[in-house]
């Protein structure tokens, strides 16, 4: 069961989100533990895993301001992704792991146009790569990262890529493991992270994700990933 802590962790993301909260602004301690019917306690608690995550900045005595992940910071999230991910899918080929049922959950929410349902799915089917590989603990970790980049809004905004298009990147993991390939399934999900990691990082740069300054920054925090 979430505690008051995680609850208030859970409303200042989903409020940075909704633009409830916005960058520039400083918001009051008091006002927020006043609002959500809690003691100052767990919203200081909350403040500080926030800010550990790199969401906000404490302003001593005043309140807290929202800071929203910058190109740097998004490299960074993605070279650990790739540190945890494409080595699961990896492992789960080894293992035999079947993810034919969070695949067809995307593709149905993919033919329905249902983005909430879509990325509900797309982030189920990552995490079963994580659990299935026997790691709960890296699951953690993504799910943390994924929600930092989720609050830069729905990947289908940035380059105009198609939930169709998402999903296809996911088609050859899913393939690779139904052949229990490993090393197929690592190289597909090393690509397809790499793929979106570089479009965020263009995004946020103001450049297309092949632009040179993508290529320098990506090389200095992520390495040569493909």
């Amino acid at each position: 069961m979430p505690s008051l802590t995680d609850s208030v962790v859970a409303h200042v993301r989903d409020g940075i989100r909704h633009q409830q909260y916005v960058p520039g602004e400083i918001y009051s301690v008091y006002q927020l533990a006043d609002a959500l019917g809690v003691s100052r306690s767990p919203v200081r608690e909350a403040m500080v895993r926030l800010s550990e995550a790199g969401l906000i900045e404490i302003a001593r005595n005043r309140g807290f301001r929202v800071v929203l992940p910058q190109a740097r910071d998004v490299a960074e999230i993605f070279a650990v992704r790739l540190a945890l991910e494409p080595a699961a899918a990896r492992r789960c080929g080894e293992r035999g792991v079947d993810l034919s049922g969070p695949y067809a959950a995307l593709v149905e929410a993919e033919q329905r146009g249902d983005e909430p349902a879509f990325w509900e799915a797309d982030q189920a089917l990552h995490e079963a790569v994580l659990l299935g590989s026997g790691n709960a603990r890296a699951a953690a970790i993504v799910a943390s990262l994924r929600a930092t980049t989720a609050l830069l809004g729905p990947p289908t905004s940035h380059a105009g890529r198609s939930l169709h298009e998402i999903r296809i990147e996911h088609a050859p993991i899913v393939e690779a493991l139904a052949r229990h390939d490993g090393p197929a399934a690592e190289a597909a999900m090393r690509t397809h992270l790499v793929r979106t990691g570089r479009m965020l990082v263009g995004q946020l740069a103001g450049a297309t994700p092949d632009a040179a300054a993508v290529d320098e920054l990506w090389d200095d925090v992520v390495g040569h990933s493909l």
